[in-house]
């Protein structure tokens, strides 16, 4: 028994003794080698984290197309007479009648007293215009007037009860991406509304064809008929007038595009405060620049609109505007390319002060300068302005354009050159640009001059 007890003694205190040492020497090795304990984490790739969180914009079009179905109108161009066709359809046909044409599209109805924006595509050349609104009652409609530069014509149709309309947005403020809808008439299908965001912006589609175009293009579905209609934000505003698509087939396949809001409501305004379209001039020449003009004109910039040449007396020149500054932008708005500046100004009238920031020698200036009336047009590949009183009196005429600059090789080895006077065309007299700005030269028969020496000098043309 006493050796039993003799022995549990020594094992408990050499158990004791152990647990002693072996504390003993794991707290050296704590104190030796820290040891930190560690937790998973999830770590962006980024290295940022972004806490920041904005709302997606609205999917639900239901209340924005309510907004504006019933303002979108059905246009039906009949054509019964060959008499506004070109001269060379008259040389095969003679004065015979051509069977009836009808064209239809789309337009937007911007006033409850009847006011409709479309396209000048849709309506040109026509003998009688019906308007069917969404409620299948149809309408006769008077052409108040058109621009086909930028392919906008105002319409105007009359009844006892006030009219759907359309508010006008702001396109200057739409954003790349924005939802938008595209509301018309395609394949004669009465209100048919699509959605899109807009896919671009201050689009050019043709740089050579001497038009100023700056159209929104959105990814919205349009076809043959939506001509005319309304492209709007997801508020029922109206941003742009679908206009036109790029496509290989004919139908659509993915790009469609409008003129902005803000330039067919201006145009919409002039038509009907003045008869026709006050464009506003600043008075510069040059090139929107890229990497291949800014090597070309020497300057590190690779946007904005470098100017080679102003006209003498006009806004920019006597705002201090020089040969070799960059235009960066108008009013705030960017200008990148050509389509940014034209398109802006579209939107402004001769007397309008706009506010221009740009670069001389890589240091940034900004100036104030005054829009002009627009004094030249192009008319058969001349340019012509209208005559000042002392070119009346040189020249003994009240009346005429000027020659400015000829570029018609035909004319030009006719001996029409720089200086010659337009007096008449197709036999009717010419005083204002209007006179041939909008006119089709498929129709041209006839040119009347007059040059310096007093000697008239008829051309006829024939195609």
């Amino acid at each position: 028994m006493k050796s039993f007890i003799k022995t549990f003694i020594v094992a408990v205190f050499s158990a004791v003794f152990s647990l002693f040492i072996y504390d003993q020497y794991t707290q050296d090795v704590k104190d030796n080698y820290p040891v930190s304990i560690e937790t998973n984490t999830l770590m962006p790739t980024n290295y940022a984290i972004n806490t920041k969180t904005i709302p997606a914009e609205s999917t639900d079009f239901t209340d924005a197309a309510e907004k504006t179905i019933d303002a979108v109108v059905h246009v039906k161009n009949t054509s019964t007479t060959n008499s506004n066709l070109p001269s060379f359809y008259k040389y095969f046909y003679g004065n015979e009648e051509l069977p009836e044409r009808i064209g239809t599209g789309s337009g937007v109805i911007v006033s409850p007293d009847g006011f409709i924006i479309t396209n000048n595509h849709v309506i040109e050349n026509n003998n009688e215009i019906e308007i069917t609104t969404n409620d299948n009652k149809t309408y006769k409609a008077k052409v108040i007037g058109s621009d086909p530069d930028s392919d906008i014509a105002v319409l105007k149709i009359n009844s006892d009860v006030k009219f759907p309309y359309i508010y006008f947005g702001n396109s200057d403020t739409t954003r790349i991406g924005e939802w938008v809808l595209a509301v018309g008439n395609p394949f004669n299908l009465n209100s048919t509304v699509t959605a899109g965001i807009i896919s671009a912006k201050s689009r050019d589609l043709n740089k050579r064809d001497g038009v100023n175009e700056s159209y929104i293009q959105t990814d919205a579905a349009v076809n043959r008929g939506n001509s005319g209609g309304a492209l709007v934000n997801t508020s029922g505003e109206l941003i742009g007038i679908n206009t036109a698509i790029t496509s290989v087939s004919g139908g659509f396949v993915g790009y469609s595009f409008a003129v902005p809001s803000n330039v067919a409501r201006k145009i919409f305004e002039d038509i009907i405060e003045y008869g026709d379209v006050q464009r506003g001039l600043l008075g510069v020449m040059g090139q929107a620049l890229d990497a291949q003009f800014a090597e070309r004109f020497e300057v590190d910039e690779t946007e904005g609109f470098y100017i080679t040449d102003l006209e003498e007396g006009l806004g920019a020149d006597l705002a201090g505007l020089r040969p070799k500054d960059i235009i960066k932008s108008v009013d705030g708005i960017v200008i990148n390319k050509f389509a940014d500046l034209s398109g802006y100004l579209a939107s402004k009238r001769p007397g309008e002060k706009v506010n221009i920031v740009y670069k001389r020698n890589g240091e940034e200036k900004k100036t104030n300068v005054r829009l002009e009336k627009i004094n030249r047009s192009i008319f058969f590949y001349m340019e012509v302005r209208e005559l000042t009183p002392e070119q009346k009196k040189e020249y003994n005429t009240d009346f005429g354009l000027y020659v400015s600059n000829m570029n018609n090789r035909r004319l030009y080895q006719s001996g029409i050159d720089n200086g010659h006077i337009i007096l008449e065309v197709n036999g009717q007299k010419v005083n204002k640009l209007s006179d041939v700005s909008s006119f089709d030269i498929g129709n041209l028969e006839s040119i009347l001059f007059l040059n310096s020496s007093g000697e008239k000098e008829k051309i006829i043309l024939q195609f």
